[in-house]
């Protein structure tokens, strides 16, 4: 462990030996590495210009950007690895709880904060991700300003008082569920849906076999995962296809997860999902 952190370090004092452009002015704000695709996508929206260095190399797959490639690749991505951090020189890391021991404590000892996030399963704990974030980063005029941003998608996307509940299931790769603790199940009830798998007393990550939608089918099949792919073949299988009364309709799954920003595209989407049924 000494040798690895040694190594570190003298990598570190070996880039500072290297001629660098002047830092910008950040306010005292803490220069940022983001190692998780949520945090990116808070971060690139409420942090200063220059602030944020580099994101996770989840935002440039377009499998798991929560914040679209596009975007995600307006900035440098880095993996886990300490060296690669120490490269941009930043005062603070922002990671989630699986990052491992040895790299957080690599981290540490070369003077670099590490803030930590964990995941949200409703809007509330993801306006908490939001404040946490923007109290770190010294951006929460612009924190606050994103919350109610997203409080704004969610009253437009929200169904008229007198309309009754839809049945939903949120199908995902493999024919896997989501529970009712989660972010998604949150956002149906905030735009008009009922999680039809809860009702079935299915929990996150619960198999839903075909038979079973084909019994007792939802109203709306959301289906979060390409169904032309091997492993999501229930999800396309032609049997849905006589199932009179329900409607089927794709969800990104990169919509599934992160708070934040993507609370606006994924309210949006279950609106423009909702309305298509009226």
């Amino acid at each position: 462990m000494r040798e690895h952190v040694g190594a570190v370090l003298g990598l570190a004092l070996a880039s500072c030996q290297q001629p660098m452009a002047e830092a910008p002015d950040l306010g005292g704000r803490p220069t940022i590495v983001s190692l998780n695709p949520c945090s990116d996508a808070t971060l690139a929206q409420i942090a200063a210009p220059e602030q944020l260095l580099a994101v996770s190399h989840y935002s440039h797959d377009p499998t798991s950007s929560s914040m679209g490639v596009a975007a995600g690749r307006r900035f440098p991505a880095v993996s886990n690895a300490v060296e690669e951090i120490a490269e941009f020189n930043p005062d603070m890391v922002v990671a989630d709880p699986f990052l491992s021991p040895a790299t957080r404590q690599s981290l540490v000892d070369l003077g670099i904060e590490v803030v930590t996030i964990g995941t949200t399963d409703s809007v509330k704990t993801s306006e908490e991700q939001v404040r946490q974030l923007a109290q770190a980063s010294g951006n929460v005029e612009e924190g606050e300003r994103l919350i109610r941003d997203i409080r704004a998608a969610l009253a437009k996307a929200s169904p008229p008082l007198d309309a009754a509940p839809v049945s939903a299931i949120v199908w995902e790769s493999g024919g896997i569920v989501a529970g009712d603790k989660t972010l998604v199940a949150d956002l149906l009830r905030h735009t008009g849906f009922v999680n039809a798998a809860a009702a079935r007393g299915l929990r996150q990550a619960d198999y839903l076999p075909l038979e079973a939608v084909l019994a007792d089918p939802p109203q709306v099949i959301l289906t979060a995962g390409d169904p032309l792919a091997q492993e999501n073949r229930l999800l396309g299988h032609p049997a849905l296809e006589a199932l009179e009364n329900t409607e089927r309709a794709s969800l990104d799954s990169t919509l599934l997860w992160c708070g934040g920003p993507t609370i606006i595209r994924a309210a949006g989407r279950l609106a423009q999902i909702r309305r298509g049924l009226l």
